[in-house]
């Protein structure tokens, strides 16, 4: 079925069981006839978290967004909270199955075969991508190891003593790993891990951030790809390219829109991606806002992302009229290999931000090399501060090194 197709079934599918989307299509003047997915674009107005987290205080608890009575839903997850109030979502084993289906997309991506022994290093909170992506991996006959509960040591130990071939966790906690590894004396060169999956963080497709944790686990290729519990796995790195994640668009109706007007962008300019799940029938999502900035490539067919998630819409810092995203500032960082760990903190006096980037470091001619690296990067001169090793925090999940003080 094409896009279009799936578009219509979607939509016939929805109404009128689910009341949110129901009442936004007949205020569009959108059916299950849509004419083109240029129509749909142009009619139907975008959704976004915001809507959601309102629907759902006045729909408690979860929400108008459901396509089925409660009673037919038995999976529940909910979003990290790290913009807004938590947002609860919950699946129906249909709509589940669907996602478990675009995780078998990343995994054929990243090259897995009969054997491969997959560690997820993560505790399993109520994050969607966590039990998605066991569930799929357990589906498709692989070796499932759970680190649920245990200290990063203990899961580099388990990892070496259960032979696991690939690594599952967020960039950021890759890197940790490889720290703590050093600390406890735990030898990565006597791991099996040859492929390391990671989300969660736009860092999987940062060249300094993957040359970074590859440095760390000998023989491991990072591969990185993209999802989020609103909408599920979304994209995956091909083998043919680094750096590259491509939109599973046998599942997905992708757009770029600049973020400010809303209106589309061209290939190769950057924007807000825009989704529309073409089969989660039990919660969809029409025209929404991820909040994240992508760069679709112009030189290929098909919705491939240059460079990953790029950063998000709302996390752009301006300094003295030059614009920073952290996924920026943390490959200058991971250029300079001596720096373990980093935390940056924003500060605002009236109209003026400034930003000072403080480090842990061994070598304390590593302060002179970041700064000269920002400076060559940005064009401006940013305070770089080395602080005592072990002093800033470490992360499993999304890592937040982006911190606001009172000046």
């Amino acid at each position: 079925m094409s896009q279009l197709e799936k578009l219509r079934a979607l939509l016939a599918a929805v109404t009128p069981g689910n009341r949110f989307q129901t009442a936004r299509l007949a205020a569009a003047g959108v059916d299950a006839v849509v004419k083109s997915l240029a129509e749909f674009s142009a009619r139907m107005p975008f959704t976004t978290k915001a809507d959601l987290v309102a629907d759902q205080a006045a729909h408690p608890p979860y929400g108008s967004n459901l396509t089925h009575p409660v009673e037919h839903y038995s999976r529940f997850c909910q979003t990290s909270g790290t913009t807004a109030r938590p947002l609860v979502i919950i699946d129906t084993a249909e709509s589940w199955d669907w996602m478990l289906g675009n995780w078998a997309h990343i995994y054929r991506a990243a090259g897995l075969a009969a054997g491969d022994r997959i560690y997820f290093a993560f505790s399993f909170g109520p994050f969607l991508g966590f039990w998605t992506a066991f569930e799929a991996a357990a589906r498709l006959g692989f070796l499932c190891l759970p680190g649920g509960g245990l200290g990063s040591a203990a899961r580099l130990r388990a990892m070496i003593e259960q032979r696991a071939t690939v690594l599952c966790c967020t960039p950021t906690y890759a890197l940790h790993l490889a720290e703590v590894a050093v600390a406890e004396r735990i030898d990565l060169g006597a791991a099996a891990v040859r492929k390391i999956i990671v989300a969660g963080e736009p860092g999987g497709s940062v060249p300094e951030v993957r040359a970074r944790i590859g440095a760390a686990w000998p023989g491991a290729r990072v591969i990185d790809h993209y999802g989020m519990t609103e909408v599920g796995p979304v994209a995956f790195q091909g083998a043919d390219a680094e750096g590259v994640l491509r939109v599973i668009e046998e599942s997905y109706f992708a757009e770029v829109i600049e973020p400010q007007s809303g209106a589309a962008v061209a290939p190769g300019e950057v924007g807000e991606l825009v989704l529309t799940t073409l089969g989660r029938t039990a919660c969809p999502l029409l025209r929404y806002r991820t909040g994240d900035l992508v760069r679709r490539r112009a030189s290929e067919p098909g919705f491939a992302l240059e460079g990953g998630i790029i950063g998000r819409a709302d996390d752009m810092v301006v300094v003295r009229g030059v614009n920073f995203f952290p996924n920026a500032v943390d490959a200058v960082v991971r250029s300079v290999p001596e720096i373990t760990e980093y935390r940056v903190e924003v500060s605002r006096r009236g109209a003026l931000t400034e930003v000072t980037v403080q480090i842990e470091s061994a070598d304390a001619a590593s302060v002179e090399k970041l700064a000269h690296a920002l400076t060559s990067a940005f064009a401006l001169r940013i305070p770089v501060v080395r602080v005592a090793a072990n002093s800033l925090p470490r992360f499993e999940m999304k890592a937040r090194r982006w911190v606001s003080i009172e000046s």
